[in-house]
């Protein structure tokens, strides 16, 4: 299955003259952060293709596109909406770094600790964590600490695919009443 993408220079021209659908399936944290002005949230872990198309507001024979933070997300979210039977989705390349970069325009909030950051920030103190027991201790079956987060980290990039970041994405610190606002769980 190929999935269709589109810049964000071309996306913006396509915008001027017509109304567009723009879905950003990034978390709400990183919403409120920064996000095309353009753009409504519909998280990935929580993305119901069906739901989604059934509340569209403009013309639903129009493309429906797709952003995150970089365009991996948004080719997943494309592909379940290809695999709901939904044909005419497309993802925006470089999500929405390249759309800001592009100097298109953005509306920003609160800035966070990104994923990737507190992905390294873990494992690297639960691999520290599991190495320095071995060390005080002796015991080499805490090996295994330091060797499951790198058989993990392994299988992210092999896969793409991120437990530890699915986790730390439902986290209080994480999460918002609305990505509209700078109410945030703490």
């Amino acid at each position: 299955m190929t999935i269709q993408t589109i810049s964000p220079t071309k996306l913006s021209e396509i915008s001027e003259r017509h109304e567009i659908e723009l879905l950003d399936v990034r978390t709400q944290v990183e919403f409120r952060e920064v996000h095309a002005t353009m753009a409504q949230n519909v998280p990935l872990d929580s993305l119901n293709p069906a739901d989604v198309m059934r509340q569209r507001t403009g013309n639903a024979n129009q493309p429906l596109y797709v952003i995150c933070l970089s365009g991996g997300r948004s080719m997943k979210a494309c592909e379940a909406f290809v695999a709901a039977g939904f044909q005419n989705v497309v993802s925006v390349d470089g999500g929405t770094l390249a759309w800001d970069s592009a100097g298109l325009a953005v509306k920003r909030g609160l800035k966070t600790v990104s994923f990737e950051r507190q992905v390294r920030i873990t494992a690297g103190t639960i691999a520290l964590a599991g190495s320095v027991v071995v060390m005080v201790t002796g015991n080499v079956a805490f090996a295994g600490i330091p060797a499951f987060i790198g058989a993990g980290l392994a299988f992210a990039g092999i896969t793409d695919t991120c437990g530890m970041g699915m986790m730390l994405a439902k986290m209080p610190w994480n999460q918002c009443e609305s990505p509209h606002t700078e109410s945030c769980a703490t």
